[in-house]
């Protein structure tokens, strides 16, 4: 939100349209603009208060002097207002929660203050039970995450912003303390703007936009966090921007994967999320994303990933390029208590016998996955004009994280999984959500327990 919108409708503006003299700027943008009016103020009564001392003492009359006092005054109140912005680090009182840049909503605070500090973050906690028995497998409670948003706008065209996430309470059981991106922004045009640092691979719904109000159910959905490894992000630089009206792009150059720790769950282990990252091999990712605005509501697109993942390591005696690629694409359409989202994603990874007999199991030549959802607020049919949101949403998913099985290596069908889901989501305000869903797991081969999941959310 920048300072024109938090002004607007406020008593300071009012205050400032009385207070301000006629040369003044008639629409106060920002804080400078304020400090503008104010000393233009200050030399009027100090004009005033010269032309009072310099004339005859018959023509200093009340009225002049009560001129004087009041606009005293009015600039007084006017500098304690300002003085009151900057101590609140120019974080808005009522925060507007909406995505910017491909980023989630308080991810995307920084980019909507004029100047300086922007603080957001988010957080969630969840109990599972387990549906069915299975050896080492309890039903458990977890704080699964509290993450710090901290953002800096150097100026209108560079600022900074960064993710730092707390996982699971406590460093002391399996916990972890991580940098989920942190990257400096240069706008220069519309059409093309630089990113570099830890960027967040843009791939899919939840790799950028990850906070508990804006998806359904406890758990992400298992294709975004198997297939597509979220939450992935590694060092890199690239470009942004908006090619046509509501046809916006990113595409980064980063470090590769490290196909030293790929398995037969996938590439998810291979993330190095920029912590000495190998990067004898670069990768390059990139996304498109269409929204018409004949269908309001309704977005379209697809991503694309490619690079080479051996990094100039010895598998068995051999170095390879594990040539990795993955590719999705997703349709999203919210009308009215409507949201509907499907995603489906497809990988290969060249070499994978040579990495298969280096690691001692199957990694699939081939994934794929893919998964539709949908919900639907029924409150506002329930309670009229409520501000409040009650969906109850259901979610097919299936995946296969060796969908293909290099020559001399035997399938694992127990990767080969489907997922029922059923849920409601509540949110009593926007930025508070409470979950409750459960899931119905299949496997081609062998049994799966079910879990019931209960949790909470919230962003700020």
């Amino acid at each position: 939100m920048n300072n024109k919108s938090f002004l607007k409708g406020s008593a300071l503006t009012t205050l400032i349209a009385l207070s301000a003299p006629a040369n003044a700027l008639e629409k106060p943008q920002t804080m400078e603009d304020m400090w503008k009016i104010i000393q233009e103020q200050q030399k009027q009564i100090d004009s005033m208060k010269a032309q009072m001392a310099a004339a005859p003492q018959p023509a200093k009359t009340a009225t002049a002097d009560g001129n004087v006092k009041s606009l005293e005054r009015k600039t007084d109140v006017l500098s304690k207002e300002v003085e009151k912005l900057r101590t609140e680090l120019v974080i808005p009182e009522e925060p507007k929660y909406k995505s910017a840049y491909g980023l989630g909503p308080a991810a995307s605070k920084v980019y909507q203050v004029g100047k300086g500090l922007s603080i957001g973050g988010y957080g969630e906690a969840n109990y599972q039970a387990i549906v069915g028995d299975e050896k080492g497998k309890n039903d458990n409670a977890d704080f699964e995450r509290l993450v710090l948003y901290a953002g800096y706008k150097f100026t209108d065209s560079i600022l900074f912003n960064s993710e730092i996430e707390f996982e699971h309470g406590s460093t002391d059981n399996n916990g972890s303390v991580s940098v989920e991106f942190a990257s400096l922004d240069f706008f220069i045009d519309p059409m093309a703007n630089i990113r570099a640092g830890m960027v967040l691979l843009p791939m899919g719904f939840l790799n950028t936009i990850h906070e508990p109000p804006f998806y359904f159910g406890n758990n992400r959905p298992e294709v975004e966090r198997r297939i597509i490894p979220s939450t992935w992000r590694e060092i890199g630089a690239g470009l942004f921007g908006e090619i046509l009206p509501n046809l916006t792009y990113t595409a980064y150059v980063v470090n590769g994967l490290n196909a030293a720790d790929f398995n037969s769950d996938g590439i998810r282990s291979g993330r190095q999320s920029g912590s000495e990252a190998k990067a004898e091999d670069l990768a390059f990712v990139g996304r498109v994303d269409y929204a018409p605005e004949a269908l309001p509501g309704l977005s379209v697109g697809g991503s694309a990933y490619a690079g080479n993942s051996g990094q100039n390591q010895d598998f068995g005696g051999q170095q390879v390029d594990a040539f990795t690629q993955l590719y999705e694409a997703h349709v999203q359409w919210k009308y009215r208590g409507l949201e509907f989202r499907t995603l489906g994603s497809w990988g290969h990874i060249d070499d994978a016998d040579v990495l298969s007999a280096a690691k001692g199991q199957t990694i699939g030549s081939s994934n794929y996955g893919w998964y539709t959802e949908v919900g639907y607020d029924v409150l506002p049919l329930l309670v009229k004009d409520t501000t409040q949101y009650l969906a109850p949403f259901f979610r097919y998913e299936q995946f296969d994280t060796i969908a293909g099985t290099p020559t001399g290596f035997l399938d694992d069908e127990t990767k080969d999984r489907q997922i029922y889901q059923f849920g409601l989501n509540y949110k009593p305000i926007p930025n508070v959500v409470i979950k409750a869903d459960y899931r119905n797991f299949t496997a081609k081969k062998g049994n799966l327990p079910d879990d019931f999941n209960l949790g909470l959310g919230f962003i700020f």
